[in-house]
């Protein structure tokens, strides 16, 4: 998201909801946002930066962000406002900024009111401090980064761990509780630090038992052991054969599609036979599968097509000299085209390098032409608990059942989020389609993410919601600190109108 307007001239900060029962002693104030308690002495800021002494009241320092994308912004932050309410079709309040509502029993900081198409719309935003929360990484490629389990780490100490792999990408779960709060304080530091710089799109660097180095930054292309991924597989070699077998069909006599999962024999293979190939009688290593599918060709590594080997022909057990034939043109070629190789065998049936026809290197280049560009994927995931819920509504799990009836809809600094089945509010948002440093933490330790419930007004009220708090969008001009941010076109509006809602 682009800033595009930040108010200035605002009155002088007001003390927040979250500061009511501050207590001063000698100029400092006790700051009550979470656990920890800072005292702040006069101009300065408590650990997390989040709070800070302004001459004696405990302040939000971080502007209060509102998203736009009307092309005036927001009339009433910059003098253009003619004193009609403003639609909440254009203009919407996330949670970033707004403070928390810790103690557990106060209300959500801003519980705003607006209209949305004719219809009475109630959003409240809120900052929870979440400690059971952690991070869900999806890394766009098919080297090997380390066994599945194995611990990743920053500075040494443990963050999360590898986990299953997807098509074409390795996935890591980093954070929870027991990483933030169960082991060492050290740990917990640590690994609080990597979410928050991860949540921020920031680029980390960590390391994985057994395995390789990546940094990762979400949106960018992984660096792995120091080399930047540029394509994404196109899919495992068998899938690769099935792709391309018709454009390979008058051009080579062999493929092999080297890949660490399933390495895919063109002839062999069930595409080759439908296309009534003649048998190449190449044998390669590994574990027949099916027809043409053999899984653990070699190990794992950052060679082709995610295995250890750096040359192609050290996977051919065998040629079969009553099948094959001097002459036979043979591909082999990775899932990512990065690596290829041209063959023709000779009198004695060995594979012999050669010059590779123009017509095979077009199809090894639309081979990297149809990967995806390499990129790390940051999923933010986590529970709304008691506190957080409580600031919204009296009796919390009527909140979790208007967001299971779909009458409430949960979002992330105005980002869509997936709320998992089953009990609670978990949540899951892809930091790259919020704006940038809506996250923050506190030193308990536990990271503070924004979070919006909009509905209904009337459904407010019947889930027991704090109504007294509510506020027309508009008075929002007389919070001291206000950044409005313009939503990205191509980006899915916070609120859908209520009747097409789904």
């Amino acid at each position: 998201m682009t800033e595009t307007h930040v108010s200035t001239d605002m009155p002088a900060p007001d003390a927040l909801a979250a500061a009511t029962t501050a207590a001063k002693d000698g100029g400092i104030v006790t700051c009550d946002a979470c656990p920890v308690l800072c005292r702040i002495r006069s101009g300065k800021t408590g650990a997390c930066d989040r709070y800070g002494n302004v001459d004696g009241k405990l302040v939000r320092m971080d502007p209060l962000v509102i998203t736009s994308r009307a092309q005036n912004l927001v009339p009433f932050l910059n003098g253009q406002w003619n004193g009609n309410p403003i639609s909440g079709a254009d203009t919407f309040v996330t949670g970033i900024g707004a403070g928390t509502t810790y103690p557990d029993y106060k209300p959500a900081p801003f519980i705003v009111s607006s209209r949305l198409d004719g219809v009475d719309m109630v959003t409240v935003v809120t900052e929870g401090i979440f400690s059971y929360c952690g991070l869900k990484v999806k890394i766009d490629t098919d080297r090997y980064l380390g066994p599945e389990q194995a611990a990743v780490r920053v500075k040494g100490e443990a963050v999360g761990h590898v986990t299953t792999a997807e098509y074409g990408s390795q996935m890591l779960s980093l954070g929870g509780v027991h990483h933030l709060t169960g082991g060492s304080k050290k740990e917990g530091v640590v690994t609080c630090d990597t979410m928050l710089a991860l949540c921020n799109k920031e680029a980390v660097e960590l390391s994985i038992d057994g395995g390789s180095t990546v940094v990762v930054r979400a949106g960018k292309p992984p660096v792995v052991n120091g080399v930047r991924e540029e394509r994404m597989r196109v899919g495992c070699g068998s899938a690769t054969i099935g792709m391309f077998a018709t454009q390979w069909l008058a051009h080579a006599d062999e493929v092999i599609v080297v890949d660490d999962h399933i390495t895919g024999v063109l002839t062999e293979h069930q595409a080759g036979r439908f296309l009534d190939m003649k048998p190449g009688g190449i044998r390669v290593r590994g574990r027949k599968s099916t027809p043409g599918r053999y899984f653990q060709v070699a190990n794992p590594g950052t060679g082709w097509g995610g295995t250890d080997i750096t040359d192609p022909l050290s996977i051919i057990e065998k040629i079969d000299p009553k099948t094959a034939w001097p002459g036979l043109r043979l591909l082999m070629v990775s899932t990512t085209g990065e690596h290829a190789g041209w063959y023709v065998l000779d009198g004695e049936l060995k594979p012999v390098p050669a010059p590779m026809p123009e017509a095979i290197t077009r199809i090894v280049e639309r081979i990297g032409e149809n990967c995806e560009p390499a990129l790390c994927s940051v999923l933010f995931m986590a529970g709304a608990g008691g506190s957080l819920r409580a600031g919204v509504t009296e009796n919390p799990v009527r909140l979790t059942r208007s967001v299971r009836a779909s009458f409430a809809r949960v979002t992330s600094g105005g980002a869509p989020v997936y709320v998992w089945p089953g009990g609670g509010i978990t949540y899951m948002v892809d930091v790259a389609t919020m704006p940038d440093k809506s996250f923050g933490y506190v030193p308990t330790p536990a990271i503070v993410g924004p979070i919006e419930f909009t509905l209904r007004r009337d459904e407010y009220a019947a889930l027991g919601g704090h109504m007294k708090h509510v506020r027309p969008l508009e008075t929002l001009r007389d919070v001291g600190k206000v950044k409005v941010e313009a939503w990205p076109k191509d980006a899915p509006w916070p609120v859908t109108p209520p009747e097409t809602a789904t």
